[in-house]
């Protein structure tokens, strides 16, 4: 995709994959695009090819199995320039990935036009079932937009001083079980972090998009109901910050 200079444009392509071109920059987060991963089953279309093109770089969050796919980075090219966590680039390069790159919180790294700087994340950075384990991130992208992809998340203190003018927030809403463990935002603690953050625009993220198979057939809402939960905490705990709800394979011109 070809994503001309002081442009933007962003993808919601499920689950914790996100596409962005900004300013002449193609950036993907967290890329899941299988049809099935180990339990879950991915029950909206397959994403867009025009954002597996291979982009200037991939932004890895932390090692789970559902955010750093070998298969899916595989299927996205071997040569793509991967940031990752510090401590996970092991995992990457036995796996034949050549161009890798580690950053710990408050590190960042420039991709093309664009800086990346790697923000702290409250959650597991074990990736199971053997290891290793490394730090979890989010990741604070800047240019003529500034963006904060969260990963997997919950709420931490630090968020109030992530970035000043921050003007899109890509936020965990939900997952793809019946429950949450530890270290994650729902609808409602996503709608705190918005009271934190002040970000001129809000997306939900990290729904809609994988569950454990038969989990839908027991709870037919459980795709759907996620981000329009959040909208309504925002509007009550965050009233000022307005939100877009993508669907799995949504698109937006950023202003």
């Amino acid at each position: 995709m070809i994503v001309s200079t002081n442009s933007a444009r962003l993808a919601y392509i499920g689950h914790a994959t996100v596409g962005l071109g900004m300013d002449g920059v193609r950036i993907l987060t967290d890329p899941l695009v299988r049809r099935r991963v180990v339990h879950l089953y991915r029950y909206v279309l397959p994403p867009d090819p025009r954002w597996l093109v291979p982009p200037d770089a991939i932004l890895i969050s932390h090692l789970h199995l559902d955010h750093c796919d070998i298969p899916s980075l595989r299927r996205i090219g071997a040569d793509t320039r991967v940031i990752v966590p510090r401590g996970a680039g092991t995992v990457l390069t036995r796996h034949g990935f050549r161009t890798v790159e580690e950053l710990a919180p408050g590190e960042t790294t420039t991709v093309g036009t664009v800086s990346v700087t790697a923000t702290p994340a409250t959650h597991s950075g074990f990736r199971p079932p053997s290891g290793p384990t490394a730090i979890p991130l989010g990741y604070l992208i800047s240019g003529s937009r500034r963006l904060y992809f969260a990963g997997d998340t919950d709420l931490f203190p630090g968020m109030t001083d992530l970035a000043a003018e921050l003007d899109v927030a890509l936020l965990p809403v939900w997952g793809w079980g019946r429950i949450l463990g530890p270290g994650h935002l729902d609808p409602h603690r996503a709608a705190e972090a918005l009271t934190l953050l002040q970000p001129r625009l809000a997306i939900p993220i990290h729904w809609g998009t994988y569950a454990r198979i038969g989990l839908v057939g027991r709870m037919p809402n459980f795709l759907t109901q996620p981000p329009h939960l959040f909208v309504g905490e925002a509007a009550r705990l965050a009233p000022g910050v307005p939100v877009r709800v993508l669907q799995p394979g949504g698109e937006i011109d950023l202003p």
